[in-house]
């Protein structure tokens, strides 16, 4: 009796540790899959469940960045076209012979990085509010791209190695895209509870001018994030191109909103300097189930955006009042 008391004091105590956004996010993929298996008996089934994950690991790449951007207290409105330019550079790289090839990966997650790099010189040393400067960042992207391809869409095709990476099985007939998610994921969870430069991030996004003052290097941190974040949607945008064997110049608009609104959802402050991974993980696959049960339903795009702006809109006014009564 007395070991089973012990049990049920550790259960409760790890369930009031429990951050109540993830366990929230997690009731609600539980239910959104009790919904789905009401139209179809396959929505509880191994084989879709595991193609769910493959279908969210590109969402989860692109968020992994979003997240570390927005636990700054930013926000980077450039995911659309950093997708976009990755998947082109990369396909386009194919076309430069065996060693472009070989090469198109690195050349679509540089081209994300770059534009990173731009994204956070001006926000870090330029003083320009974030969504101001990676909203034209994405309009200089989108520009670029039209006069890479002339305006038309893109023939160039992805290399094997990207298709291998975003449709192929290795282990255990894991999809590698799902491997992928879960190797950038254990890297970002590393990197945000592990190092320097991950307490500076949580320290910024709880008030900058205190992480300054204390000596941290908060120009340096908030470049290197922005860095960060244009790589893995420029990542993305290579899984994504890998996927469809080709790249498309509007591929990264479908992923502005649900990246936002699964980091959201995960419970990281859009504020900032709150949330953690897990959360995360839990929002990804609660956005691509909703989005899975709203195709179902055939609800049109539009009526996906409504439903994202909404979740948003309602969990800024949820975190902002806490925010504001901690401090």
């Amino acid at each position: 009796m007395a070991e089973m008391r012990m049990r049920g004091t550790a259960i409760a105590a790890m369930w009031r540790r429990a951050d109540p956004a993830v366990t929230a996010a997690f009731g609600c993929i539980a239910l959104l899959l009790l919904l789905g298996s009401l139209y179809s008996g396959s929505f509880l089934s191994p084989e879709y469940l595991l193609q769910q994950l493959k279908v969210a690991s590109f969402l989860g790449v692109i968020a992994s960045g979003t997240m570390i951007v927005i636990l700054l207290g930013h926000i980077d409105l450039s995911v659309p076209w950093v997708v976009a330019v990755g998947g082109m550079m990369a396909t386009a790289a194919t076309g430069w012979g065996p060693l472009g090839a070989a090469m198109a990966i690195p050349v679509g997650i540089g081209c994300g990085v770059m534009l990173g790099l731009v994204n956070g010189c001006a926000v870090a040393l330029l003083r320009i509010p974030s969504m101001i400067a990676t909203l034209a960042i994405n309009a200089v992207a989108q520009g670029l791209m039209v006069v890479h391809t002339g305006g038309f869409s893109p023939q160039d095709a992805s290399s094997p190695a990207m298709r291998f990476i975003a449709t192929g099985q290795s282990l255990f007939g894991i999809p590698n895209a799902l491997i992928v998610w879960l190797a950038v994921g254990a890297a970002t969870i590393f990197l945000l509870t592990r190092t320097t430069f991950g307490r500076t991030v949580y320290a910024i996004g709880n008030r900058e001018r205190a992480a300054y003052l204390s000596g941290a290097r908060t120009h340096l941190v908030l470049i290197l994030a922005f860095a960060i974040a244009g790589g893995l949607s420029a990542f993305g945008g290579v899984l994504l191109a890998g996927y469809a064997s080709k790249a498309a110049q509007a591929m990264g608009d479908a992923y502005l909103l649900p990246a936002i609104a699964a980091v959201v959802l995960g419970g990281t402050s859009i504020l900032g300097g709150r949330g953690n991974y897990l959360g995360t993980v839990a929002g990804v696959i609660l956005v691509t189930l909703l989005q899975s049960i709203l195709s179902v339903m055939q609800i049109e795009e539009y009526g996906r955006h409504v439903i994202y702006g909404v979740v948003i809109v309602a969990m800024l006014l949820v975190y902002g009042r806490g925010r504001r009564h901690s401090e």
